[in-house]
């Protein structure tokens, strides 16, 4: 910020004499800069930021500068990256900062577990050929409520999803259920790939995906690495969402869950691991080629 900056962020405050003998500039130029017309660079400078503003407002204020330069772009504004992290930091605008995820399952059970098939290859060629899952946990002021997702490693979509005030595995199973109501497995077959934890190492819970006909891979044991895609959800829902509220009851809580899942998570917040798409555009995307392709 320059003197004659300072001089105007404080004129209400201040005399405008006494700040300028403190800082060594004379009035008649803090007058002549302050009537003077701002060079385009300025005014595109001020342009650029209320766009930045209102990216950062409509991604419920998570957006950081890699986003909302790719939104600028979708726009047909070519900014740098850079460029847009120097205007956030100037007008403090930020985004959510996701912390390092920790473990949260047991596998200490004695229920057979399946192989890491998936063994971390988090990127597929197309829908329904490879799942993730996970269970994680939100409190509420009338105590625990437990998420179930299932996702879909080609688009990031959650595809399933299921809330209990329990962690049996009926929670697990309706996920799957919710999952299996609108998608199925590619031709070439699905994997399911979750951690060691109970709920998926439960005889019925194997069944239910033997029945879809899915084959089961498991994480090591220990190892939240091996289930990374998923994790890395759990935690963008508890920066973006869970850890900036307070929910009072868990029927709330569901409410806000459902709601940032289905709109936001999967219609309009972007991500690094689809090219800053969205995971319905990209599945939409993936089909329309497959159309064209057909077509000709």
């Amino acid at each position: 910020m320059t003197d004659f900056q300072v001089i105007a962020a404080e004129e209400a405050n201040f005399p405008v004499s006494m700040m300028c003998e403190l800082l060594e500039v004379s009035r008649s130029g803090f007058y002549a800069w302050k009537t003077r017309e701002p060079s385009p660079r300025a005014q595109e400078n001020a342009a650029l930021v209320q766009e930045v503003a209102e990216i950062h407002a409509a991604s419920r204020k998570t957006y950081g500068s890699p986003r909302i330069r790719r939104e600028l772009r979708e726009r047909g504004r070519k900014v740098s990256r850079k460029r847009v992290a120097r205007l956030m930091r100037k007008e403090g605008i930020q985004g959510r900062r996701r912390p390092k995820f920790r473990r949260t399952t047991d596998s200490n059970h004695k229920l057979p577990v399946a192989e890491n098939i998936l063994d971390r290859n988090f990127t597929v060629s197309k829908p329904d050929k490879a799942w993730v899952a996970d269970i994680t946990y939100v409190w509420t002021l009338e105590g625990w409520l437990y998420l179930a997702v299932i996702i879909d490693l080609f688009s990031r979509r959650v595809v399933g999803w299921s809330m209990a005030d329990h962690m049996r595995t009926e929670l697990a199973l309706g996920a799957l259920r919710a999952a299996l109501g609108h998608s199925e497995p590619s031709e070439e077959g699905l994997l399911f790939h979750s951690d060691r934890g109970s709920q998926y190492a439960a005889d019925d819970y194997r069944e239910a995906l033997r029945e879809a006909g899915m084959t089961c891979s498991m994480s090591r044991k220990g190892n939240c690495w091996d289930n990374a895609v998923a994790e890395s959800f759990n935690s963008t829902l508890k920066t973006e969402l869970v850890h900036r509220a307070i929910f009072l009851t868990r029927e709330s809580a569901r409410t806000a869950i459902s709601e940032w899942i289905e709109v936001f998570y999967n219609r309009q917040r972007r991500h690094s691991s689809i090219g800053y798409s969205t995971p319905i555009a990209y599945e939409e995307s993936f089909y329309a080629g497959q159309a064209e392709t057909q077509a000709a």
